[in-house]
């Protein structure tokens, strides 16, 4: 004899993404990316390889960077998630989205939001990092345009502005 264990299909979750609260019905197995871009329209979040290993959907969640296909929605309830789209404030870039146009840390751009919110990231615990330490913070992010040399310099060009600005 077997025993089914049934439970609702959706539950409600409320989450705070890039400054607004928002509500959604979710099921228990969607995936945070999936929320973000499929249910709150941001889809500078990208999904790229599905198995946790390119970093395109980083995002930051309660302060810390996560790749949220690895992150269920269910998870981010009652949490506050940043997006690339919520990086800018009062139509300004956030010194690392100027430091990747500036010193030309992207081409197709696909890998550019994940790769900017962990930089964002490096940025509020060191203000000063080595580029071996801007490469650490970056090593689980993939870009496969650049060779990552401009990308360790708009970092760097970053961390420059937001010294000058502090």
């Amino acid at each position: 004899m077997s025993t089914t264990i049934t439970g609702p299909t959706t539950l409600r979750i409320t989450v705070s993404v890039n400054g607004t609260q928002r509500q959604a019905e979710v099921e228990p197995r969607l995936l945070l990316v999936h929320l973000l871009r499929d249910s709150f329209g941001l889809t500078g979040t990208h999904v790229g390889c599905d198995t946790s290993q390119c970093g395109a959907c980083v995002v930051n969640l309660d302060g810390q960077t996560v790749k949220s296909c690895t992150v269920l929605a269910v998870q981010a309830d009652g949490a506050t998630v940043t997006t690339i789209e919520g990086m800018a404030r009062d139509g300004k870039l956030h010194p690392v989205q100027e430091g990747f146009w500036a010193k030309h840390g992207l081409q197709c751009g696909f890998c550019t939001p994940g790769m900017i919110l962990s930089a964002a990231a490096l940025l509020e615990k060191n203000p000063d990092p080595s580029e071996d330490e801007i490469e650490h913070a970056i090593e689980g992010n993939f870009c496969r345009c650049t060779g990552y040399h401009n990308i360790v310099r708009s970092v760097q060009h970053a961390a420059e502005l937001m010294r000058r600005d502090a």
